[in-house]
């Protein structure tokens, strides 16, 4: 087993006048070393679209999952789904990638863009192995991962944008491979890659997208550890056990709330150097430690970085608001977001007397209602997660 990890993003914008999405992505997990990920585009638009996208990518990613062979799930999706009355077709095209021990991939494809492949920041080309599943051609290729490798799989939907307005054929897949070739250099999470794609296609629509428009992004990259550090304990005498077992893990530490850093600073021997300088009105200052990777306040910093967190998860709209920006939240989620993918929460149950004043403007949450909303976000993002009380 080697120290590889992948990060998976997704996006989608929908077809102008509909509620629903056409293209659907699945990914599902089958113990530790096997990762299926499927991007199906359903015929048409709209419902039809969304229950054939739905289903094919559900099908296919429990039974690849599972280890059944590709010829099996393709046969078993022409006998579930219905018939398209106009077409005669029984299933959605689809992009499946097949991740095994994080080591090689398997990128199966059937009638949806191919796969562009950005390996050491250059464009990729792979050998692709033809196979008649069904009177149906389906493209096969397996390909050893390594270190930086950026997967962009997307629906019909991108090289249809701007067709007939800004190009007349459509944005070529090879536009497409040279746009995310100049994004990958720039280091961006998958989660963002796919954003930016879906986001040039919308803007290239004219924000009327003429077609369900979907990307995902894998990005294979090193297992990166990094701990926080969150509240005082709860019994006073535990502060040195608890600070010699967050600073003895590897990788960056982040350490929030005022208490919690002045605990720090004294293990250390060193002094907290609070900053006077407002990012943001929302947010507190930043401090320093020397020794420390991060320090910021606690509640209103980490209630932001949940709020960062779920727009991740969903539309991500508000990405080039914590790209950029150097508050405590910004700066904590691009640690936690972008870098980490093994995070350690260090987590202190002192109960702080000016955050159960009931009259204060801001809905504090309890400490631990923070941390496990935060920790569910990371584990939907595909982090690995453990949490120590104290």
């Amino acid at each position: 087993m080697n120290d590889l990890c992948v990060d998976i993003g997704y996006k989608s914008v929908n077809h102008v006048g509909e509620e629903l999405c056409g293209d659907h992505v699945d990914v599902v997990e089958y113990g530790e070393n096997s990762t299926v990920i499927v991007l199906a585009d359903g015929l048409g638009s709209g419902v039809k679209a969304s229950v054939l996208s739905t289903l094919t990518a559900k099908i296919i990613s429990t039974m690849m999952a599972a280890g059944l062979p590709i010829e099996d799930c393709v046969s078993t999706i022409a006998a579930t789904l219905p018939v398209c009355s106009v077409r005669g077709v029984a299933y959605s095209t689809f992009t499946i990638i097949h991740l095994l021990n994080n080591e090689t991939a398997d990128i199966i494809q059937y009638d949806n863009p191919h796969v562009i492949i950005i390996r050491d920041y250059d464009q990729y080309d792979y050998l692709k192995t033809e196979m008649n599943i069904g009177g149906k051609k389906i493209y096969k290729t397996t390909i050893k991962l390594k270190e930086n490798d950026v997967f962009v799989a997307m629906s019909d939907g991108c090289p249809h944008a701007g067709l007939g307005g800004r190009y007349n054929f459509g944005w070529k897949r090879e536009d497409i491979a040279d746009f995310m070739q100049a994004l990958v250099a720039g280091g961006y999470t998958a989660k963002n890659l796919s954003t930016m794609l879906v986001d040039e296609c919308d803007k290239l629509y004219g924000y009327r997208p003429g077609d369900d428009t979907t990307s995902c992004v894998v990005k294979v990259r090193k297992r990166e550890p990094m701990s926080i550090l969150f509240g005082p304990p709860s019994i006073r005498d535990d502060a040195n056990r608890m600070m010699a077992l967050f600073f003895s893990k590897e990788g960056k530490h982040i350490v929030c709330g005022g208490t919690t850093s002045s605990i720090a600073a004294k293990y250390l021997g060193k002094t907290v150097n609070a900053s006077l300088n407002f990012e943001r009105s929302d947010v507190p200052p930043t401090a320093q430690i020397e020794g420390v990777d991060l320090v910021t306040e606690g509640v209103i910093t980490i209630s932001k970085v949940i709020e960062y967190a779920k727009d991740y998860l969903g539309d991500n709209l508000l990405y080039e608001e914590w790209n950029f920006k150097k508050d405590g939240a910004s700066l904590i989620s691009r640690l936690l977001f972008e870098e980490a993918t093994d995070i350690n929460f260090y987590v202190g149950k002192a109960i702080n007397p000016a955050h159960q004043n009931p009259d204060l403007p801001i809905n504090f949450n309890i400490k631990m209602s923070l941390v496990e909303e935060l920790s569910a976000c990371l584990k939907k993002m595909g982090k690995r997660i453990k949490v120590s009380y104290f």
